[in-house]
This record gives C-alpha cells, sequence and structure tokens, in this order.
C-alpha cells in the first residue's frame, strides 16, 4: 500500500517536474555535475560554521533493540543497486563471486537477505527516476547526481537519514570509521538539518601530475626541473635539441603537450598562479568553473602559456587535438612533457603510454612525475576535491528496512571486506608478492571485477583501500603492470604533496547557473585556446575580450548570485573555518 501511494505521488509530480527541466532528463547541467544541490525551507539567517567535518567520534549516538548479537531474531530482506556496465566479456553485475560474499556475509552476521537490482550505469539518472516514480526502488540507492535526490526528497520520496544514523551509531562502527563526519554529513543541510544522502569515500583523490621525459633529461644531462623556471629551461632544452632527441624525427618535437581543454592540461601552472592564502569565499565565489578560468591569477598562467606557444614550445593547432591523437603522439615518442591525471602514462596496460615508449624507443624511455610548479610561498600546492564527491547513496521511503540498510553499509565497510571485495582471491584475481604486496592479474568468469578496484561492490570505498596504508601504496605502485611500480609510486607521492582538498560551502543551488554549464565551458576553452595562440603583443587585448565575453554570457551573473549567497549564508565572514 505505500508503494502503491507513493507511485501515484511520485508519478504526477514527476510530469510537472519534467515540464520544468525543460530536456534535461534529470541530468544536472553539463559540465556542472559536482555543484552545490538544492535544499529546501531555506532561511535568510546567516549561518556561522560549516559544520559537519570530523571522523565522527564527536557524534554521540545509540543502539538498536531491534538487534541481538548484531543479528535480527528474524531473517530480512533487502534490495541493493549496483551498476550494469555492459562490459563485454563481463561477470553478472547481480550475480558473482562477490555478491556471493557479500549475501553469505550478510545473513550469517546480521540475518539478513540481500538481493541486487541492476541500473545501466550510463543511463542511471533516466533509469532510477523511472523506479523512484514508479515506487519500486532498490532499498539502497546510488547515483552521481544529487539533484535528483533532492528532487524526489522535495516529493516526499526519500528518507531523511539523520536520526536514522544516529539513533544506530554504536550498530554501525566501520560505517562511521569509514566515512566519518565529513563524508556522512556532507550533503546534511545546514538550513533545515535533513540529511537525504551520504557520500561514499574516494579513498584516493589525487589529480593531476607533471610528467616529463626522463630519457631525454638524461641525454641532454639535465636535472628533473623543481621551479617553474627549469620547467621552461628544459621545454628549451627539447625544442633547440629535437635533432639529438627525435632524429629524423625533428619536424614532430613537441615539447610540452597542450589540447583545446587548457584549463586542465596547465592545471598544474594556472594554479600556482592563484594567490596560495586565496580565501574560502573568493575560491567558492569562482567555483562554479573547475578550470578556474575566473579566479584571481588565471591571466597570469595564460600568459605564461602564450609565451610558451610564440617561442615554439607548444605545437601549433593544439585547440584542435583529439586526445587519442595527443596520446599517439605520446607513445609514439615526439611529446617531452605534460599535464594530466597523476596515473595518465601508465593506464590501460601494454597500451599504455609508457610501455609503447619503451617497446618503441628503449627500455630508458619513460615518462617520470615531477612537482616544478610553485607559488608565490614556494609550495607545491594541488587543488584536489574532496573526499566526498563520489557515489550519493540514499534510501527511497518504499525502503521498509533502514536498519538492515544500514547494517548492509555497515558490513561492505568493514576494511576486511573491503580488502576481498577489491582483491578476490589468490590465484585467481591476484598474487601476493614477497613483501606481502597483492599484484593483480586478468580473472575469468564470475571472478571479472567489472569496475576498476571493483568500486561496484564497494559503493562506500572508491579506490584501493587495504589493511595498512603500507599495503595499499605497495599494491597501488602494482596495479598497471607492465609499468614500474616504482613510477606509479612515485607519481602517487608527487599527487600527494601539497594536496588543498575542496571544502564544502554547503550554499544552496545558484540558480544563475542552471543551462549555462555546457556554453560556458565552451567560451572558456576558446577564449584559453584565441589567448594562448595569439601575438603575444595582442595577448591583453585577447584575453580581456574574451574574458568580458564570457561574463556577460552568464559568468558574471553567476559570481554575483554566488556572493549574495555566500554573505546571506555566512555574513562578513571570509572562511569556513
Amino acid at each position: 500500500m505505500k508503494k502503491r501511494i507513493l507511485s501515484a505521488i511520485l508519478a504526477g509530480t514527476m510530469i510537472v517536474s519534467a515540464a520544468a527541466c525543460g530536456d534535461t532528463q534529470g541530468q544536472a547541467p553539463a559540465g556542472n555535475e559536482n555543484k552545490e544541490p538544492a535544499v529546501s525551507n531555506v532561511t535568510n539567517e546567516p549561518v556561522t560554521q560549516n559544520t559537519f567535518e570530523g571522523d565522527g567520534s564527536e557524534i554521540e549516538g545509540g543502539s538498536s533493540e531491534e538487534l541481538v548479537d548484531g543479528k535480527f531474531t528474524e531473517t530480512r530482506h533487502i534490495t541493493v543497486e549496483v551498476y550494469d556496465r555492459g562490459n563485454d566479456g563481463g561477470s553478472d553485475p547481480t550475480n558473482n563471486m562477490y555478491t556471493d560474499y557479500i549475501k553469505k556475509g550478510m545473513l550469517e552476521d546480521h540475518n539478513v537477505e540481500v538481493e541486487f537490482v541492476a541500473v545501466p550505469r550510463w543511463t542511471e539518472v533516466e533509469e532510477i527516476n523511472n523506479l523512484l516514480a514508479a515506487g519500486t526502488a532498490p532499498d539502497i540507492c546510488l547515483t552521481y547526481d544529487y539533484p535528483t535526490i533532492q528532487t524526489y526528497a522535495d516529493m516526499g520520496g526519500v528518507t531523511d537519514l539523520q536520526d536514522l544514523v544516529v539513533d544506530n551509531k554504536n550498530d554501525l562502527p566501520h560505517l562511521w570509521d569509514w566515512l566519518g563526519t565529513t563524508n556522512m554529513y556532507w550533503d546534511k543541510s545546514v538550513q533545515d538539518g535533513t540529511l537525504w544522502a551520504i557520500e561514499g569515500k574516494r579513498a584516493n583523490n589525487n589529480r593531476i601530475v607533471t610528467f616529463v621525459r626522463k630519457d631525454w633529461l638524461d641525454t641532454l644531462g639535465m636535472e628533473e626541473p623543481t621551479t617553474k623556471e627549469e620547467f621552461y629551461n628544459m621545454l628549451c632544452a627539447f625544442r633547440d635539441n629535437a635533432d639529438t632527441l627525435l632524429g629524423a624525427d625533428a619536424s614532430k618535437m613537441v615539447p610540452f603537450g597542450l589540447s583545446e581543454d587548457v584549463g586542465w592540461r596547465a592545471a598544474l601552472l594556472i594554479e600556482s598562479c592563484m594567490d596560495p592564502n586565496i580565501t574560502d569565499k573568493e575560491f567558492y565565489v569562482n567555483g562554479f568553473d573547475d578550470r578556474k578560468y575566473t579566479e584571481n591569477g588565471t591571466k597570469d598562467a595564460a600568459r605564461i602559456l602564450n609565451q610558451w606557444y610564440n617561442e615554439k614550445l607548444i605545437m601549433e593547432g593544439f585547440a584542435l587535438t583529439e586526445s587519442a591523437d595527443e596520446d599517439s603522439m605520446m607513445k609514439a615518442g615526439y611529446v617531452g612533457a605534460f599535464m594530466h591525471n597523476w596515473d595518465y602514462p601508465f593506464r590501460n596496460g601494454e597500451d599504455s603510454i609508457n610501455a609503447n615508449l619503451q617497446r618503441l624507443v628503449g627500455e630508458n624511455a619513460k615518462f617520470v612525475a615531477v612537482d616544478c610548479f610553485e607559488a608565490s610561498n614556494g609550495e607545491y600546492i594541488k587543488y584536489c576535491d574532496s573526499t566526498a564527491g563520489d557515489r550519493k547513496i540514499f534510501f527511497p521511503t518504499t525502503n521498509d528496512e533502514p536498519l538492515a540498510s544500514l547494517l548492509y553499509l555497515d558490513w561492505i565497510s568493514d576494511p576486511v571486506h573491503i580488502e576481498y571485495l577489491q582483491v578476490g582471491d589468490e590465484g585467481v584475481t591476484h598474487n601476493v608478492l614477497p613483501d606481502g604486496a597483492y599484484t593483480f592479474m586478468a580473472a575469468t568468469g564470475d571472478a571479472i571485477m567489472n569496475s576498476g578496484q571493483n568500486i561496484d561492490m564497494t559503493i562506500t570505498c572508491n579506490g584501493l583501500h587495504l589493511s595498512t596504508e603500507e599495503l595499499t601504496l605497495k599494491s597501488l605502485a602494482n596495479n598497471y603492470p607492465p609499468c614500474d611500480p616504482a613510477d606509479v609510486a612515485r607519481a602517487n607521492e608527487v599527487a600527494c604533496n601539497g594536496k588543498k582538498p575542496t571544502k564544502n560551502a554547503k550554499i544552496t543551488a545558484v540558480e544563475a547557473e542552471t543551462g549555462k554549464g555546457e556554453s560556458l565551458a565552451e567560451k572558456r576553452n576558446q577564449a584559453w585556446a584565441l589567448s594562448v595562440v595569439a601575438p603575444v603583443d595582442q595577448f591583453d587585448a585577447v584575453w580581456d575580450e574574451n574574458m568580458a565575453n564570457y561574463l556577460s554570457a552568464g559568468g558574471q551573473d553567476i559570481i554575483d548570485e554566488r556572493t549574495e549567497k555566500w554573505e546571506a549564508q555566512y555574513g562578513s565572514s571570509e572562511t569556513l573555518e
């Protein structure tokens, strides 16, 4: 009866909601997926604390009287969403070695039967919308799209988890230990205290690293760069010694690889030009663009790139080069340095950039990670995502077993269970090295993990998380065969040096951002490209004109509204501390 009533309410309201949203089909605006969600019952009273950050020990909780030694006296049944990625040759996402492990463990430890429900990964927002509207959503749902949760919460279709996670805290030790207050309360409203979802945790929130050709440095007798100036001198040396480094292919020399997504591919340079003491307010106000386009200091970075381009350190036509084409140039040995995801040259096994280089150029040919973009205070700051911002886990109000569902989340957050779900069985999915580290191997049949590090099974954990940090780091380094584990470990170390995670301003949705994500991203990328390739004496005019166009196309409206909302919530405070 409960499900039929809710289904009728949601189905009727969904028609109105769809009409109001146009053709977005429940998706967050393109390029805007991680922006702050809307919350209900907004007040105009300034909030003086950001709150909700910690390890969870500061929260005093209770225990359930329904459990005896952690188990229900009568068997309970829950359904759990799992992504179906449609992998060719993959295992059944609802019935494999790992789902069996979970089912067996939950039944033995908590007397809870678990049934998995597959949801297509690449249309998950549309599918979860349909299931919620029909009242047939799994008891435990997950999505990357918080606006979907908020929409149905406003309709009365999502359970407020606040009291549940506190009243049963003592029965959920692994969940609280792993997520802490930061992830547990990331989506908690500062206006009315509702908690519609909890955030899975990123075990690894590494972002971008600078990579250089180690064999080229060795050939030229140069040390690895440690400053912007040394990096520039290195690029000049690559350009000026193209004949030595590439022989007959000297004309194909690309000292610094770049693409049309300049804000990503030159991120460390850009961020090194920002004020290292930037206030939380300023960072938030301009934070709608994750490429930092409107942050103060960005123009200085653009001027440096403009200089590099005009000195032929960046390839002509970079803005028209497809990612696959640029990867091919790296694999062929024509590129001297680039910035990208921290593990980019090690990805894809035998087809990785470093593996291709060694086959085509020689055993010593490879990219290695360096730290060389210092801020004005001399530090190597790397802005990265918070450990939150992963899958959003929520319970629809059709969930009649909220405690059993929380016990499920606690069970899969147990470090022992995370480790098994990520490494599987020895000789089947991994081998153990003499130092105890895992080295991973291709699995077959129902032992196949359909997602990297099996994150579809470990929905509270995204990234390798083993019993100790040392074991995790050793095993992570071994996770990219045939690339040298020492190079992977070094890239991870560089990526972790100077991390500055994003803070959660917890401010209501910014209306001016609606529908602007894709169009502003296109204008931003075009502005970057035009500014980089402009003649040196025209750089200022080109940059200023394109920035003005960007702001008039909606950027300024967003900045203004974000400023107003910050001040309405935090008053004159410039910080979230």
